[in-house]
């Protein structure tokens, strides 16, 4: 069986087919902790021990290499120092920092053997595009792509460091402008997934309006707005489950019967019809390739992780 994958080739984005990808995506939708400063050295990117410990258990345990990437934050040595003592706390030793901060450090030798000795690679919070610009089309990418589809590394990620895993990336955009076209800015992802766009903090920062816009712009990719504590699991590319003690919204585009983002100007209201929309939860299911949901049985547990 062959999957397509979009690689983030910069300038010139190239789709090429590969045996079905061995790698497991993460992404998780964020977590800031509780204060009232708004900057980001006071409200630090992170999850909940129990989405953390998932990761752990999907790399292979504690024995795990894990390397932490914090290139898309502005305070890259708190935020590592966090990673650490969480990983610490459960019991993984072998954690490495890779603090990227120009391009020419995804080059190195060192970095690319860290990278290929890795079973975890763990992108923090922050800006995406600061991931993109850092990372994207260098031989840290090219590592990082080879190994996603041929072994089995995890790479995981929350909030910039989820969103940044796509073909097509949320770069920005305005939450107070929802369903206003030109709220969402997007860029090219780091291509780990070809058929999502996925945003985070979607629940408290009300995202809804800019991945409507994200998935009317690509209208044959699935639009997913994690909150916070929440991320999926994804296997081959093609199915996902639902982990954390948040919510995930899908927008499924595919049958849109009236889409009006391609004549419309900047700045006007759109109108998008049959968006069929998906509220999944812990141990819910989706297969991206077949468009099928399975969720959990109404007297099933609830589960954290």
């Amino acid at each position: 069986m062959t999957f397509f994958i979009t690689i983030a080739v910069f300038l010139h984005p190239t789709k090429v087919i590969i045996m079905a990808v061995m790698g497991t995506l993460i992404p998780i939708g964020g977590n800031e902790d509780k204060g009232i400063e708004t900057g980001e050295q006071f409200h630090l990117e992170f999850i909940q021990e129990s989405i953390l410990s998932r990761v752990v258990n999907e790399s292979g345990g504690r024995e795990a290499q894990i390397v932490v990437i914090p290139t898309a934050s502005s305070i890259p040595r708190e935020v590592s120092d966090s990673y650490l003592r969480a990983f610490d706390k459960l019991g993984c030793s072998k954690v490495h920092v890779m603090d990227l901060r120009d391009r020419k450090e995804s080059e190195r030798p060192e970095n690319l053997q860290l990278i290929g000795n890795a079973q975890c690679v763990m992108f923090s919070g922050g800006n995406q595009s600061k991931i993109t610009g850092k990372i994207g089309s260098t031989k840290l990418h090219e590592v990082l792509l080879d190994r996603y589809k041929k072994d089995a590394l995890v790479i995981a990620g929350t909030s910039a460091g989820a969103m940044c895993m796509s073909s097509e990336m949320i770069a920005g955009g305005s939450s107070t402008e929802s369903f206003i076209k030109g709220a969402v800015k997007m860029d090219t992802g780091m291509g780990f997934i070809s058929n999502l766009i996925i945003d985070s903090h979607f629940i408290r920062r009300g995202r809804f309006g800019r991945l409507a816009e994200a998935v009317a712009k690509y209208p044959d990719m699935m639009g997913i707005g994690l909150a916070e504590d929440t991320g999926l699991v994804i296997k081959n590319s093609s199915t996902f489950e639902i982990i954390g003690s948040g919510m995930v919204i899908m927008f499924d585009p595919r049958k849109l019967k009236h889409n009006n983002e391609k004549i419309l100007e900047k700045g006007t209201p759109m109108s998008l019809i049959n968006l069929k929309t998906h509220v999944l939860a812990n141990g819910d299911r989706f297969n991206l390739k077949k468009g099928k949901v399975k969720v959990l049985p109404l007297d099933a547990p609830f589960l954290t992780s």
